[in-house]
This record gives structure tokens, C-alpha cells and sequence, in this order.
């Protein structure tokens, strides 16, 4: 075979493989509040979920009450990333946490008009690197496209005046650029640059971000822009102190967890009285048999200071599968209706 006729075989075999996007839920198409009602009078994970929506419910309708979403984990590339859109949206989300591949690979991504693709069987990854397809799972990412995404995170910092950044600060230049040149609308980063929701990705090179940054220290060794990831914990801090009462929403553990959670910690050591995080959801396959690796429950947050115990509930799940249950409750009950905009990106701006 020649290596034109090599070259159009791989190319026809990777459109194949690349046929079907991910469709991401649509969590205002459906009313989940019956099934929500009906699981509070089952037992087991059901009960729980039930619960976990009726605390997530209290955080929206508790007008004291600034609501933390955290999100580790590839739920974004697997069909929720207009759910967590939609929460922004409708003033459900009062400031993000998360990892920088959910940020940046997956929302970002989707937001330069890039796709996820659904897997239609069993292929061998050796397979899938000579075309340049990456793999999630059952997900699949073009690498040709993940490296355009690099690319623009390096035209971005190639745009900035040389100087530390908090994560939060990049990642509203990159909504900005989105709101500018973005193809799509309901991405996460472009909402939350336009309603002045603040971002965090604590480990934010730990993801496609990186390489383009890396790329952009190289190419300006003596003037270049960086990311602090203190500033990170210093401004969540901050919001904390702002806020006072603060509920999570926590999708996976991991670093956005612990970071979330450890600002009570911090408010203390820096002399101030916050109260503990008064209400916190957390949805996770975790539990203690893996040493801790992200599986602490939030009772035992509770003796680090961090999560009061009276409104908290661990849901052990896959969070697709009932992140959509939860999120469509808290919608179609509507108490975000009436709940006060928090502009918590202006406070940062202020300080």
C-alpha cells in the first residue's frame, strides 16, 4: 500500500471512530422532583441521593448561603457539561473549583468549537494512538484538536503582561476570550467571565493547559506570565471570609475538594471567625478502603473544622448517572429564582 492510500485508510478510519459526539444532558427537558420525592422513601443510595437534593435545595434557598461546586473527574467529556453550564446560568453556582482537565481539555475545549465522541466498541489503544485519538473511558478526544486548544492557551499567555496569575485570573482571560471568539455558547468558562462567577484550578498545569504554558516559559525564558497557586488559596479564602455561609456541591474529591474545603482552616490562621462550610454534597465512587486517596467523608471533615455535620450527605455514585437527577430537582423546584447574585469574580477584583 502506498503511503497516500496508508494516510486516506487512517483518515477514514479515524472519522469513523469519531462519528458520534457526546450529547451533553439537558437537565431543564425533564422534571426530576417526582423521582426525587419518590427515592426520599426508599432506602439505600436512593434515600441518599433524595437527601443530598434536599440539601443542595436548602444551599439555594438559604439567601445567606454562597454555593461552592466542585468538580473532579471527567464528568464534563461524559454529557454534563451544559448541566454544570446551566447551573451558572440560572445563578445555582456561586464559584467553581475544579480540575484544570475539566476546565480547560473538556469545557474550554468544547467551547473552541471541538467535540468529545462516544466509543462504538472495544479498540485497541495502540490503534488509537497511530491516529491520534486519546481515550476517556469510553470517550474519545482528537489529539490534533487537543493540541489547537494548546495552541490558543498559548496565545493567551503570549497576550499577558509577564507576571503571576492566580488561576482564577487566567482562566477569566480565557472566558474572555471565548465571550470574543468562542463557538460555543453554553460553555462554562465564557458564563462565568460574563456573570462574574470565579474559577479555580488549584493544579491548573495538570491538564492541556500546561503544555501551552510550558510552551510560552520556553519561548519568553526572561518575560513571562506564571501561575500562583497560593493566590489560588488566598482569594478562595478570601470569598470565605466574604461570604460567611457557604454550602458545597462536590462532584469527585481529589485537590478541589480538600481546596474548597480547607479555606475554613485558613480564614481561622489568618484571625478570622468563619463558620464551618454549613452545608456540603458530595458525590463520589470513593470510600475509606482506598487509604484516603479521596475518599474522606465529610463527618470526618467535620473534625478538621471544615464541614459542619448537620446538613451533609456522601452520595456513592457515578456522578452521570445522578448528577442529572439532582441538578433538574434543584431547577424545576426554582429556588434560584429568588436568590441573590453574588458576583463573588467583582469582590476579587475589589480586594
Amino acid at each position: 500500500m502506498s503511503l497516500f492510500a496508508k494516510k486516506k485508510a487512517g483518515s477514514n478510519r479515524k472519522a469513523e471512530l469519531l462519528s458520534a459526539p457526546v450529547e451533553h444532558i439537558d437537565i431543564k427537558k425533564f422534571d426530576a422532583r417526582p423521582i426525587m420525592d419518590s427515592m426520599g422513601g426508599m432506602s439505600f443510595t436512593s434515600r441518599d441521593l433524595s437527601r443530598a437534593a434536599e440539601i443542595y435545595n436548602m444551599m439555594l434557598a438559604d439567601k445567606d448561603c454562597a454555593v461552592i461546586l466542585t468538580m473532579a473527574g471527567s464528568t464534563s467529556a461524559g454529557g454534563c457539561m451544559d448541566l454544570y453550564a446551566d447551573l451558572l446560568k440560572h445563578n445555582m453556582v456561586d464559584a467553581v473549583v475544579a480540575t484544570g482537565a475539566s476546565i480547560v481539555d473538556m469545557d474550554f475545549f468544547e467551547g473552541l468549537g471541538f467535540k468529545h465522541y462516544q466509543a462504538q466498541g472495544i479498540v485497541d489503544d495502540r490503534e488509537l494512538r497511530d491516529l491520534y485519538i486519546d481515550r476517556i473511558y469510553d470517550t474519545y478526544i482528537d489529539e490534533e484538536d487537543l493540541q489547537a486548544c494548546d495552541r490558543t492557551i498559548l496565545e493567551i499567555a503570549n497576550g499577558l503582561d509577564p507576571r503571576a496569575y492566580s488561576s482564577r485570573e487566567f482562566i477569566r482571560e480565557m472566558g474572555r476570550y471565548l465571550s470574543q471568539k468562542g463557538k460555543k455558547e453554553n460553555s462554562l468558562v465564557k458564563l462565568a467571565f460574563e456573570n462574574d462567577v470565579p474559577i479555580f484550578c488549584p493544579a491548573f498545569t495538570d491538564s492541556s493547559a500546561g503544555f501551552g504554558l510550558v510552551k510560552h516559559q520556553v519561548d519568553n525564558p526572561r518575560r513571562h506570565m506564571t501561575i500562583d497557586s497560593i493566590a489560588d488559596f488566598r482569594e478562595l479564602t478570601d470569598l470565605k471570609i466574604h461570604a460567611g455561609t457557604t454550602g458545597l456541591m462536590m462532584i469527585g474529591g481529589g485537590v478541589p475538594k480538600n481546596f474548597a474545603q480547607d479555606t475554613v482552616v485558613c480564614a481561622e490562621i489568618l484571625g478570622h471567625e468563619v463558620p464551618m462550610h454549613k452545608y456540603a454534597v458530595q458525590i463520589t465512587v470513593a470510600d475509606v478502603r482506598d487509604g484516603a486517596c479521596s475518599s474522606s467523608t465529610l463527618k470526618e471533615a467535620c473534625s478538621w473544622g471544615k464541614v459542619d455535620v448537620a446538613y451533609e450527605q456522601m452520595v456513592y455514585a457515578e456522578a452521570t448517572s445522578v448528577m442529572p437527577l439532582i441538578a433538574s430537582d434543584a431547577y424545576h423546584r426554582g429556588h434560584w429564582k429568588n436568590r441573590r447574585k453574588w458576583n463573588l469574580a467583582k469582590v476579587l477584583e475589589k480586594s
